[in-house]
């Protein structure tokens, strides 16, 4: 039996505020009569009623997952919970305040007491039956709709790792009809890839850190068709290894600065991943940037081309779907020639410090 004490002291304070303010009605039509008298009777039979039907329904598995029992215990319990919180709160209000409601002169009054007992009742048990089934259902569409997330994630992870490897096989058959020799070793090499990437489990999360190792073993491949003409940098501060991002985040930006970047330079270039974070609104933000030395952007189209491709529009898509508007990728041509693709989105903590 798991009980939230935080919850159970707001259910304690709102059943107070409501006794207190029955005691206050009560005070209203007999002005005449002290006020503390209702008050203090209200309290005992409101919380006593509280405590029993509160307490009472996590003895009940099926109010485990649905916040209330369900069938006949659903009913009987606030039947039950209100006539042993009336007669138990009766008699510690008659201890409390040092009279007798049983007696023949406070019969009277004890019937309007029962009238108001199972009204209050009856409405602080809807109250509470309704707050505890609205939990419920918000729990089951946030459970959905993180299903339907990691579900799309998935899709977009399926889609991504074809197109990687299509990029792949394609060049491989570019260097095979140049080079036969440097094939062979980039064909070692893509099995070796596969065989550390395609094969390991899958998840919607992995530590920057092994993004960071995938990039260098596919940079490592690329470098083998490209020679001298690609030269990498990894910048990734120990701080930040271990923090969650989304599997091949950062492989399209950087094949998208070969393709669009170094390839269509004769002397090749240069390519920077680095991690940094910095402050915003919501909290601090990772940023994970690929630059590039490369050609850079064409200035004649009004948006990016390199950013209409797969990669990139996975990329942002699964930015969407994972951090909604506070994920973004801007791609952007540098002052010193080349391009810079940047991805923010909101820093979480390494699950392993």
């Amino acid at each position: 039996m798991k009980i939230d004490w935080i919850e159970k002291l707001q259910h304690l304070l709102q059943v107070v505020a409501f006794s207190l303010a029955i005691a206050a009605l009560q005070y209203a039509f007999r002005p005449d009569k002290p006020y503390d008298i209702p008050a203090r009777y209200s309290l005992a039979i409101g919380t006593l009623i509280w405590a029993i039907i509160d307490f009472g329904r996590h003895f009940f598995p099926s109010s485990e997952e649905r916040g209330w029992p369900t069938g006949l215990a659903g009913l009987l319990l606030p039947v039950g919970g209100v006539v042993l919180g009336y007669l138990g709160g009766t008699t510690l209000g008659d201890w409390w305040c040092g009279i007798s409601s049983w007696d023949e002169g406070g019969r009277a009054q004890l019937r309007v007491s029962i009238g108001i007992t199972l009204l209050a009742g009856s409405l602080g048990t809807y109250y509470f039956y309704n707050k505890s089934k609205s939990a419920w259902l918000h729990a089951k569409v946030n459970e959905v709709r993180s299903q339907a997330s990691e579900a799309q994630l998935k899709l977009l992870e399926t889609q991504l790792e074809p197109h990687m490897l299509f990029n792949t096989l394609a060049n491989l058959r570019m260097l095979i009809g140049t080079d036969p020799a440097r094939a062979q070793e980039m064909l070692d090499r893509i099995i070796g890839y596969l065989r550390a990437t395609l094969s390991a489990s899958r998840s919607t999360q992995h530590p920057l850190e092994n993004e960071f190792d995938r990039l260098r073993d596919y940079l490592e491949l690329m470098a083998v068709r490209m020679g001298p003409r690609l030269a990498y940098t990894l910048d990734l501060p120990d701080a930040l290894r271990g923090v969650p991002v989304p599997p091949l985040l950062l492989q399209p930006l950087v094949e998208n600065a070969i393709r669009h970047g170094l390839e269509p330079q004769v002397d090749g270039g240069h390519i920077t991943v680095r991690a940094s974070t910095q402050p915003g609104d919501a909290g601090p933000q990772l940023v994970l940037e690929v630059s590039d030395t490369g050609a850079g952007l064409p200035a004649t189209l009004p948006t990016p081309g390199p950013g209409q491709s797969f990669g990139l529009a996975q990329a942002r898509e699964r930015l969407a779907t994972l951090h909604g508007s506070a994920g973004t990728l801007h791609l952007i041509a540098r002052n010193e020639g080349g391009t810079s693709a940047t991805v923010t989105f909101p820093l979480k903590s390494s699950p392993h410090p």
